[in-house]
């Protein structure tokens, strides 16, 4: 059965829509959602029985905005709260060029570095 889009969708299903995935790939990380929800106070799923977390469109693409700029963006969790609590409607495609740490993308030059390497050992 396919949900509409505007269904509730449990913790399971919300981590799958932000692929957060083990680093193996073979879990999904749903306790990055919750603490999310506690660093962020404009997280606020459906508890339902069972203490079963629901969230609801609005809800998903806060998460979604918050994962962009933790995790693509390179911000801190400080940096993100400012800018939620920020009235303002935010685009994030003009995000100042500065939010990007160079320590995140030395990280990812680094692992792209290795990859190379394991391919070349490959032949």
């Amino acid at each position: 059965m396919i949900k509409s889009n505007n269904a509730y969708k449990s913790i399971g299903e919300v981590a799958e829509i932000l692929q957060l995935k083990s680093k193996r790939g073979n879990s999904l990380q749903t306790h990055t959602i919750r603490y999310w929800e506690k660093e962020f106070k404009q997280i606020r799923p459906k508890i339902l029985n069972g203490n079963r977390r629901y969230y609801d469109k609005k809800n998903i693409e806060l998460l979604k905005r918050v994962k962009f700029l933790l995790k693509h963006q390179g911000m801190t969790i400080k940096g993100v709260k400012k800018i939620l609590d920020n009235k303002e409607p935010l685009k994030l495609d003009e995000l100042p060029n500065n939010s990007i740490k160079a320590s995140n993308i030395r990280n990812k030059l680094t692992n792209i570095s290795n990859l190379i390497k394991n391919l070349k050992n490959l032949k």
